[in-house]
C-alpha cells in the first residue's frame, strides 16, 4: 500500500484528524486556508472512491453567478499539485471528476440556489469558501442535507472565512463552539510555511498606507474601522500604542456617564451612553451601552446593574437634554435628576457642532485609554463613523447619520466637556529665623 504526504499548515492537522461533523478555519489574507481545504477535499474524494463510495464533494459560496464566482480554479490548482491526485482527477474546462466514475465535484450558490443543494444527490462533503456572508437561513437549509454516512465516516460540512462582523452566522455557529466535533481553528499568514514575497510586500504597503485595514486584511480581526472614517488613525495608533486594553474604572474617581439622547418609539434613534473618568490628564473610557426604542427606566437598569449609582456616576446631556421625550411626556434632564443622580445639560455648540466635536476628540485621542471589553461595542461605531460623501462631484457632506453617529457623537461630547486639569497652587515661602544670626531665611 502506498502513502502520499500532505503539505498543510501545521494548525490544519487536528482539525482533519479524527471524527468531525464540521470542520473550519478563519483568519486573513495568505493564510492558504483556502488552497489547503481545496486539497483536502480532493484528497477526501480520492480517499472515498478507493473506498469504492460514490458521491458529490460540493463546493459552496454564499454568492455564485456562474462557475467564475465558484471554487473550481482554486480545486483545480490544489489537484495539479499533488501527482496522484493528477492522475485520479480528470479535469476538464467546467468540470472535475474522478477517472472511475465514483466522485464528482459540483459547484452552487447558496443565495438564489440553497433549494437545489436537496437535489444535488449523495453529498459526501460540502465545503463553504468564503463563508462570511452566508445567512443562519442558508445554513438552517444546507446542514440537514448532509446526512450521509456508513460505517466510520459521515457527510461533513467545511467552512473557511475571513471574519468580518462578529454578527455573522458563520461566526455565531462555529467559531467558539463546544462541540468536539466541530474543529476550527484560527489561521493567519503566519501560520503559512510558504507565505509568498508578493503577499509579504503587499502586507507591508498595507501596514506603511493603510494601517486601519490591516487587522482585517491580514489577521483576521472583525472590521472595527472603514476606510476614510474619522477615527480610523486615531484607533490603530492606539492599539499599537497600548491604549486599548485592560483599563478598569479607579474606585475613587467620579464614573462621568456622557450620553447622546434616543427615544421611546419604534423608530427612534439610538440612546448611547459612554462611561469615562478624567484622571488628570489622562481620560479612561471604561464602558459603553447601547439600546433602542427603550424608557429612561432601562437605561437607569443598566446604570445601577455595572453599580454607576447616584453617589458614584454624574450624567452629561447633549442640549435637548432638557426637552420633553416625544412618548414620555418627562425630559431626560428632569428623570434622572428624579433618579437622584447629578445631571450637566451642555449648551448647544451652535452650527458646526458635530465637527467641533469630531476635531475636539482628534486632538484628544492620545490622551485617551478603553478598557478594552466593554468599551468593544462603541469602538466598533467610532470605527465605523464616516463623512457622507457625494461621488458624483467629490465633495464631503457631513458625518453620515447611521447606526455608528450616535455613539460617536456621544463620545465626542465626552471629548468637549474635558478641560485641562488646574494646576495646584504654589505654596508660600515659608520664613525660616537663620542659625547663629539674627536675620531670616526663606
Amino acid at each position: 500500500m502506498t502513502t502520499a504526504q500532505i503539505d498543510l499548515p501545521r494548525k490544519l492537522i487536528p482539525v482533519f484528524s479524527g471524527e468531525a461533523d464540521v470542520r473550519g478555519a478563519y483568519g486573513g489574507r495568505g493564510s492558504a486556508k483556502t488552497r489547503s481545504f481545496a486539497k483536502m477535499a480532493a484528497v477526501r474524494g480520492y480517499m472515498y472512491g478507493q473506498a469504492g463510495i460514490t458521491g458529490i464533494l460540493l463546493c459552496a459560496r454564499q454568492f455564485m453567478n456562474s462557475l467564475e464566482d465558484s471554487s473550481l480554479e482554486e480545486c483545480k490548482r490544489a489537484i495539479e499539485e499533488e501527482p496522484f491526485l493528477a492522475a485520479y482527477y480528470e479535469i476538464g474546462e467546467k468540470y472535475i471528476k474522478s477517472r472511475d466514475g465514483r466522485i464528482s465535484f459540483a459547484f452552487a450558490g447558496l443565495d438564489r440556489n440553497i433549494a437545489s443543494v436537496k437535489s444535488k444527490g449523495r453529498i459526501l462533503l460540502c465545503w463553504v469558501d468564503e463563508a462570511e456572508p452566508v445567512t443562519d437561513n442558508a445554513f438552517t437549509t444546507l446542514i440537514p442535507t448532509l446526512r450521509e454516512e456508513g460505517d466510520d465516516w459521515n457527510a461533513e460540512l467545511w467552512v473557511t472565512w475571513n471574519p468580518r462582523l462578529k454578527t455573522a452566522a458563520v461566526e455565531k455557529r462555529f467559531r467558539n463552539s463546544k462541540d468536539p466535533r466541530v474543529k476550527v481553528v484560527a489561521l493567519n499568514w503566519r501560520d503559512n510555511p510558504k507565505f509568498p514575497r508578493k503577499l509579504q510586500r503587499d502586507r507591508e504597503r498595507d501596514l506603511d498606507e493603510r494601517p486601519e485595514q490591516c487587522d482585517h486584511i491580514w489577521e483576521g480581526a472583525y472590521v472595527t474601522a472603514l476606510e476614510g472614517a474619522y477615527y480610523t488613525k486615531h484607533l490603530t495608533k492606539a492599539k499599537e500604542d497600548g491604549r486599548i486594553g485592560f483599563f478598569p474604572a479607579d474606585p475613587l474617581m467620579t464614573i462621568r456617564l456622557i450620553c447622546d439622547i434616543g427615544g421611546t418609539g419604534a423608530r427612534a434613534d439610538a440612546f448611547t451612553i459612554w462611561a469615562m473618568q478624567f484622571i488628570g490628564r489622562e481620560i479612561r473610557v471604561v464602558n459603553y451601552y447601547e439600546a433602542v426604542g427603550q424608557p429612561v427606566d432601562a437605561h437607569l437598569n443598566w446604570c445601577r446593574s455595572e453599580g454607576y449609582t447616584p453617589d458614584r456616576a454624574q450624567f452629561w446631556l447633549p442640549h435637548d437634554g432638557s426637552t420633553q421625550d416625544k412618548v414620555y411626556d418627562v425630559s431626560y434632564e428632569s428623570a434622572l435628576k428624579a433618579a437622584g443622580y447629578k445631571v450637566t445639560v451642555v449648551p448647544n455648540q451652535g452650527k458646526g457642532a458635530a465637527s467641533q466635536r469630531i476635531e475636539r476628540a482628534r486632538v484628544l485621542f492620545p490622551q485617551i485609554r478603553f478598557d478594552a471589553e466593554p468599551t468593544e461595542a462603541g469602538r466598533a461605531a467610532l470605527g465605523w463613523y464616516h463623512e457622507k460623501r457625494d461621488k458624483e462631484r467629490g465633495i464631503g457632506l457631513g458625518p453620515e447619520h447611521d447606526w455608528a453617529s450616535h455613539g460617536a457623537d456621544a463620545f465626542g461630547l465626552g471629548c468637549v466637556i474635558w478641560s485641562e486639569p488646574t494646576p495646584p497652587k504654589p505654596k508660600p515661602a515659608v520664613r525660616r529665623p537663620s542659625v547663629g544670626a539674627g536675620g531670616w531665611m526663606s
